[in-house]
Formats: C-alpha cells, sequence, structure tokens
C-alpha cells in the first residue's frame, strides 16, 4: 500500500471519528500558528498526497506534512498508544475518540484566507459571546449591510457584523428562527434582525458553559441541523438538506420544510402559482433547478 493510500485511509477514519463534532483538547508541542480551541467544530479533513489538513468551524486549519517519518493514529479515549508520547506532534480529543499526529516534520496551523478578517476591511463586530456585548449596534450592522442581495448566512459569518458565530451556530440560530439561509440580508426586517442577533448571543453565551459539546438547540444531542443531513427535523418532520455555500463553500445545513422564511423562491411565488408537492424529494428536485441554485 501506498503511503498516500495510507494517509487517505487515516483521514477517511478520522472524518468518520471527528467529523462534525466538538473538540474538546488540541496539543501540539512544536505547533508553528495559532492554537485551535476547544469546543470548535472539525467540519473538514482531506489528505492529498502527504499532506494531511483538519479545518475547524471558524475557518482555522491544521496542517501536517507525513513526508517519510510521519503518520496519523485513531484511538479510542482511554485506549493505549502504539507509538510514544515523545514522538507525538499533535493531538486532537473529542468525548470518544483521539487523533494522534507522530512524527510529522511539519505542524503548523492558519486561517483560510478570507478578506473580512483583514482589519483594513473595517473593526470587528460585537463580540456575542460577551454578556456586555452591543447587540444593537449588531442589529444596525445587520440591517445596514453594504451588500443587500447577500444571503443571510453568509452575513452571519462576517465578523464585522458580529463576532463569534461559527458554521455550526449559523446553521443551528437560522433554523431556530425559521429564517431561509437564502434570504437576502437586505429583506430582513427590524424584526427579524433583531431575532437573529438574540439568538445567537443566548446560544453563544449558553455554550461556554458546555465547551464539551456545542448544544444551541433545545433538541436531543443538542443540534438540530448541523452534521443531520438526510435526518428528520424535529419541527416539521422533514428532511435536513446539506449543500456548500459562499466564496469558501463552507457547509450548511438547513431544513428546506420549515425554515422558508424570506425564502426568495418563496416570494416569487404569485398567488397564482399551483401549489407544490412539499414532500422532501419533491422539494430537493426544485432546488436543484438551474434557476432554483444558489451558485455563489
Amino acid at each position: 500500500m501506498s503511503e498516500g493510500e495510507i494517509i487517505h485511509r487515516a483521514a477517511s477514519a478520522m472524518r468518520t471519528a471527528l467529523g462534525g463534532k466538538a473538540m474538546t483538547r488540541f496539543d501540539a508541542p512544536s505547533l508553528v500558528g495559532p492554537v485551535p480551541q476547544a469546543g470548535r467544530t472539525i467540519e473538514m479533513i482531506e489528505s492529498r498526497g502527504k499532506h494531511l489538513e483538519i479545518e475547524w468551524d471558524n475557518g482555522m486549519i491544521l496542517h501536517t506534512h507525513m513526508r517519510l517519518s510521519g503518520s496519523w493514529h485513531l484511538y479510542r479515549q482511554g485506549e493505549k498508544w502504539r507509538r510514544p508520547y515523545q514522538q507525538m506532534r499533535a493531538s486532537i480529543e473529542n468525548r470518544d475518540w483521539v487523533a494522534v499526529c507522530f512524527n510529522a516534520p511539519l505542524v503548523e496551523t492558519y486561517r483560510r484566507p478570507d478578506k473580512r478578517r483583514h482589519p483594513g476591511m473595517g473593526r470587528l463586530g460585537p463580540d456575542l459571546c460577551q454578556p456586555d456585548a452591543d447587540l444593537d449596534l449588531a442589529v444596525n450592522l445587520l440591517l445596514s449591510y453594504h451588500n443587500a442581495d447577500e444571503r443571510v448566512a453568509e452575513v452571519l459569518l462576517d465578523q464585522r457584523v458580529m463576532f463569534g458565530v461559527g458554521n455550526v451556530y449559523r446553521c443551528e440560530v437560522l433554523w431556530s428562527t425559521a429564517i431561509s439561509p437564502f434570504a437576502k440580508v437586505g429583506e430582513l426586517t427590524e424584526s427579524d434582525a433583531v431575532r437573529l442577533v438574540n439568538t445567537a448571543a443566548s446560544q453563544l453565551r449558553a455554550n461556554i458553559e458546555h465547551a464539551d459539546r456545542p448544544a444551541p438547540n433545545d433538541v436531543r444531542g443538542g443540534l438540530a441541523v448541523y452534521g443531520r443531513n438526510g435526518q428528520r427535523c424535529a419541527r416539521c418532520t422533514g428532511s435536513i438538506d446539506m449543500r456548500r455555500m459562499g466564496v469558501h463553500n463552507r457547509v450548511l445545513y438547513w431544513c428546506p420544510g420549515c425554515q422558508n422564511h424570506l425564502d426568495p423562491r418563496v416570494l416569487r411565488a404569485s398567488d397564482d402559482t399551483p401549489v407544490m408537492d412539499p414532500h422532501p424529494a419533491a422539494q430537493r428536485f426544485l432546488a436543484d433547478l438551474p434557476w432554483n441554485r444558489d451558485e455563489r
């Protein structure tokens, strides 16, 4: 088996064990770059040749280059490692699993390029995790967003509007408010904006006490839509859908059955439009029609 295939198989196993789950601990003695924080959710694990990369929901990426000596191992919590601790270069833990990188010559982190993070693009919005955050300012920044045609799901990740909302929470906040992720920010009413900001703030602050697992919604497991593609919605019993969205192609989860407030497809429909089959399969077919796709 080639080295590239070994790394590819390791990435596949790690996706099953770590993907869509909150990290409880990170350790990397010789890390170059910022340290990923506990509580963040792993969204993507990819291998390319001898390189393996792990991305969290806030855009942080861990890059490891195996070269000739490095390897990733996956263990259940409490299981004995097959190599000594001294050879560990990085370890990632959640409640059930530990992924350990041994002897990799290069272990570094960086953030996915995003011009919205650059200081020249403007100051950061209010940090919603803080109890004294100016929520009124966040509402005003949301309502006065410079691009009225931008999708609400993308604006929630813009740190110039509000700080602290990662990909997990944008999905959960939109589900909680029943707002379509494809709604244009310019269509939001003041009431919509207040609900979005207040919901995001309350969920983020609640999670500070539960850093080992994100539990934004009062549903089994805490997550109503994130990572639940194809499963039944807890509110309308429809099917949760998933697609990639935006300039950074981030994974988005939502329920087409009940998250239809300000959905552009609903707004385009006239009173004379025939009633469409509400079955999830029909909804998915209609959403994938070329004129209904979100290509951005």
